[in-house]
């Protein structure tokens, strides 16, 4: 089987700059740490290959370096582009373990258990890490910055055409995703709540457990809290750099924030002083909406604080993309960029909305239950 052509228009490393060495960029002390790359993976016949590509470029030793994929049975080209791979870069070991329960958890799960690594590095199969990734997450932990270490994403479109790059520039924009570090490259190295693709040595795991599989979404944010809750600390380093691959339609890019919305909210349930004023914000927008369209048809006032919070609303997002667009010299962005920041707003809200609802409405009929016995 001949592998597809990938449509990403940026591959490879091209465009990531290594930035001048600092304390936690130098190589650790010989001899280096085995390190295995973990990637849960379902058919990602278009990226697959530049991740493996960004592994093998890596300035680690690659013979203190492995990659485990976790597949969840790929019907695309996927394992086809691994193989390829495989064969024209026998210097670099990769191995493809099954993932049966197709969530990304269970795939992290899967992958830890296979790794032969006392440096676990996880890195998803839309990314491509800088060609320094690896050796500043190990100086990272080997210096003891944190007990997950890692970066911030370069975010580029996921197709050609101007929605696409609209969409890869809202992903990291503070109207759409408010203060997240890793979006936005802070200027220095700090502690976090989060990190999204986390760099750990094993016995992490054995001190707080492995990723929840109850959460096939959030699971990194859950186990970033749960580090937390032990004493540990989430380290980024702006100098940790990696491409993350955007969404490359509004459609994708809304199953996407209803997914995310829809599990933090589960996730809240076990950890409800994790919830972040960006976080907050959509659904409380959206329930505000729904409640106002629903009144509005009875009740003056209602129509009224609809039309203003629309107008308002409209504004800051129109404003938003005029001040980007100019900003970018790409005047695209000014219809691209509101139309991406709605569809994220509106459907997080919706899936947090829908998800917390689901839950009160098994809870009271739980309750009905236990009364009528």
């Amino acid at each position: 089987m001949e592998a597809r052509p990938s449509n990403i228009e940026s591959g490879g490393n091209r465009g990531l700059e290594t930035p001048a060495p600092t304390a936690a960029a130098q190589q650790p002390s010989k001899p280096f740490p085995f390190v295995s790359i973990i990637t849960p993976c379902y058919n990602e016949y278009k990226t697959i290959g530049l991740l493996l590509e960004g592994v093998h470029g890596q300035s680690y030793p690659r013979a203190a370096l492995e990659v485990v994929i976790a597949d969840g049975g790929s019907t695309d080209a996927t394992l086809e582009v691994i193989r390829q791979f495989q064969s024209r870069h026998p210097d670099l070991t990769i191995r493809v373990v099954p993932n049966p329960q197709r969530i990304t958890p269970a795939a992290l799960n899967c992958a830890i258990a296979a790794a032969r690594g006392e440096i676990l590095i996880r890195l998803d199969a839309h990314s491509i890490p800088a060609p320094d990734y690896v050796a500043r997450c190990v100086a990272a932990l080997e210096q003891g910055f944190g007990d997950n270490v890692g970066g911030v994403w370069e975010i580029r479109p996921g197709a050609n055409g101007w929605l696409a790059r609209a969409i890869a520039v809202a992903a990291a924009h503070p109207l759409a995703v408010g203060d997240a570090q890793y979006r936005r490259s802070p200027a220095s190295a700090r502690v976090v709540d989060t990190v999204p693709f986390g760099a750990f040595r094993r016995e992490l795991f054995d001190r707080i457990g492995l990723f929840n599989e109850q959460l096939p979404i959030n699971q990194d944010y859950e186990f970033n809290a749960r580090i937390r809750q032990h004493g540990g600390i989430v380290w980024l380093d702006p100098a940790i750099r990696s491409v993350y691959i955007a969404r490359p339609t509004l459609r994708a890019l809304a199953r996407q924030y209803w997914r995310y919305g829809f599990w933090k909210a589960r996730m809240l349930v076990q950890y409800p002083t994790t919830l972040r004023w960006r976080q907050a914000i959509p659904p409380l927008f959206v329930a505000g909406l729904l409640g106002l369209a629903i009144s509005a048809p009875v009740v003056a006032p209602a129509r009224r604080a609809l039309a203003a919070a629309i107008a308002l609303y409209a504004g800051a997002l129109g404003t938003a993309g005029m001040h980007t667009a100019v900003k970018r010299r790409e005047p695209y962005l000014a219809a691209g960029l509101p139309l991406a920041m709605v569809t994220m707003h509106l459907s997080w809200g919706s899936g947090f909305l829908w998800s917390a609802w689901s839950l009160l409405g098994k809870r009271w009929a739980s309750m009905r239950m236990r009364i009528t016995r």
